[in-house]
């Protein structure tokens, strides 16, 4: 294994540890400014560090150039806020796994062949025993991680379109300032007892993990970054049982085991085909595109 790979591969655990960690202590905020206060500083941040490495010129944007980039700014705002409101109410681990069937999805988005309906059985399979449905059950907390799934599915198909009409991150640094002037009516109503939290949740969710991908994306191939992806779930709960006291139930290691297997195999066969194939003939993405949210 060349040195580049071993340190892609430390940037990765890097990048998702404190992904996660950062989603943990941004939940610590809650009962102090609320899951939209927490994400409004969160896009503060991310728009601080993606606005001067992208440098737009958004005076010489055209209109086919900005209704992605808006559509990419609600995405970004929805998505966030079902999240940590769905972290809220449902825990850390379940919300993130929830959230990573949209990868999923469009991994498997126009698939018969027998290995991506085993994966859609086996993450359905999966949802269930991670919920078991019963009158106990917050079902709101569950489909709000069902829609910040599917915003992250509709993040992966409008990343693609504005990575062809725009350079570099400007779409996403456009999208994130954009999320901010939404969150402004948030942002000053903001109680500073809950801003270190906020900020610190915005820096390693957002800024730690934009600077590792960087180092990733250089050295690792994307079959790899894409099967490691599956690993933040599982993190995502070490991280709510360490800083949250959240300890899941048996079922919902189980279910959360399930899904990660259905979101590497798909990763897995879609490379594969890719590979086989040709960039020219393969449409289906996965975990893979993941992009700076």
């Amino acid at each position: 294994m060349s040195t580049g790979t071993v340190a892609g591969i430390g940037a990765m655990l890097g990048s998702a540890a404190s992904n996660q960690v950062g989603a943990a202590i941004g939940a610590q905020a809650f009962p102090l400014i609320g899951p939209a206060g927490v994400v409004a500083v969160r896009q503060v941040v991310a728009a601080a560090v993606l606005l001067p490495a992208a440098r737009p010129d958004i005076r010489r944007f055209t209109w086919s150039q900005w209704w992605p980039t808006l559509l990419l700014a609600l995405v970004f705002a929805t998505m966030n806020l079902s999240l940590y409101t769905a972290i809220d109410r449902v825990g850390l681990g379940l919300a993130v796994t929830l959230e990573f069937l949209g990868p999923l999805a469009v991994a498997l988005a126009g698939s018969r062949t027998r290995t991506d309906l085993l994966c859609a059985g086996i993450a359905a399979t999966g949802v269930y025993v991670l919920v078991l449905p019963g009158r106990s059950s917050d079902y709101l907390g569950v489909g709000l991680g069902l829609l910040a799934a599917a915003c992250w599915a509709a993040y992966i198909l409008l990343n693609r379109l504005v990575g062809a009409r725009l350079p570099g991150l400007q779409a996403p640094a456009v999208a994130a300032t954009c999320c901010v002037l939404l969150y402004l009516p948030v942002l000053l109503t903001i109680k500073t007892e809950g801003l270190p939290y906020a900020v610190t949740a915005g820096l390693l969710s957002s800024a730690v993990p934009y600077a590792a991908d960087l180092i990733v994306l250089r050295h690792v191939p994307a079959r790899l970054f894409g099967v490691f992806m599956s690993c933040h779930p599982v993190l995502a709960t070490l991280a709510g049982v360490a800083l949250l006291g959240q300890l899941p139930a048996a079922h919902r290691w189980a279910g959360m085991v399930l899904v990660v297997t259905a979101n590497a195999l798909a990763v897995t066969t879609a490379t594969r085909d890719r590979v086989r194939r040709g960039p020219r003939r393969c449409h289906r993405g996965g975990i893979g595109d993941r992009g700076t949210r």
